[in-house]
């Protein structure tokens, strides 16, 4: 038989406090502790729900000495919710490095679902919903971050991004230094609140957008899948006098078609019935070329 969960990781509202759930307002309710990233922040959560628990600060800056208080509380039987300022906890946060923890030391744990700001806005952006995946903040290492951005440059995938408003307009232009000109970006702000605001165009007209006021509250960016590229290929004639220039030098017939194959997005089986035409056929009756399926 299972033991009985003894961490929560507790879904709080990423604004509108309505959207907070029944079963995660029991668990605040009934554990001994809450972790909280802010104490202050989750105080006024609690405050709001008549909750009143004794909490822990568990932040980036304090994760292992706190962590280890929270698993000397949980070894005791002592149960405890672990909540972030906004969302799901282990997202974005140090919750991760709880939940490992956790796992290392045995302590059964489970997950109170809720808002996550990083689905919600791919929901809310219109975009393709069936592949993408979440990067959260960019690096701020300019080595790290440049291999980032080229990474994303290719990414065929939605992709979601978190970032503060005092640096909104710095990735922006990042990604215009990188990304497809007309690839479509969705800024999403203050989602759930009364000032909740989404704004759709390509990265320039965003960039206008952000150059004309101060942006404030919480950001998620969000992009477009990179748009797949129209290779231009040689026809069968060309794709023949340069197998034939590689096999005059010396050149195997399997490591010509697999330079070419290299070169080109074409499959083997095509060179190969390339070089067999040559050999049976005065070479005058020439095919169509099948792209290399991605």
């Amino acid at each position: 038989m299972n033991e009985e969960p003894r961490l929560f990781l507790v879904a709080t509202p990423i604004g509108n406090l309505e959207d907070i759930s029944l079963r995660a307002l029991r668990i605040l309710k009934e554990v001994d502790w809450i972790a909280a990233e802010d104490t202050r922040h989750t105080g006024l959560l609690l405050k709001h729900f008549e909750i009143k628990k004794p909490m822990i600060s568990y932040r980036e800056h304090n994760q292992n000495q706190a962590g280890s208080q929270i698993m000397t509380l949980l070894s005791e039987g002592q149960k405890v919710a672990l909540v972030s300022d906004a969302g799901m906890p282990g997202i974005s946060d140090p919750g991760v490095h709880l939940v490992r923890l956790a796992m290392d030391n045995q302590v059964p744990y489970t997950i109170i679902p809720g808002a996550s700001a990083g689905i919600s806005a791919l929901v809310l952006s219109g975009l393709n919903t069936e592949r993408f995946t979440f990067e959260g903040f960019l690096p701020i290492k300019n080595n790290i971050r440049l291999k980032r951005l080229k990474e994303i440059a290719q990414d065929k995938r939605t992709l979601i991004l978190y970032e503060a408003p005092h640096r909104i307009m710095k990735t922006l232009l990042d990604l215009k230094a990188h990304i497809q000109q007309n690839r479509q970006v969705v800024l999403v702000r203050e989602m759930t609140k009364i000032h909740e605001e989404v704004v759709r165009g390509n990265v320039d007209e965003l960039i206008e957008w952000a150059n004309h006021r101060t942006v404030k509250g919480e950001i998620v960016l969000l992009l477009e899948g990179a748009q797949q590229e129209v290779v231009s290929l040689p026809n069968d004639i060309v794709l023949r006098d340069e197998l034939m220039a590689l096999l005059s030098k010396g050149v195997s017939k399997k490591n010509a078609v697999e330079q070419l194959s290299q070169s080109y997005p074409i499959n083997r089986q095509e060179l190969y019935r390339i070089l067999l035409q040559e050999e049976t056929s005065d070479g005058d009756n020439y095919g169509t070329i099948t792209k290399n399926p991605t």
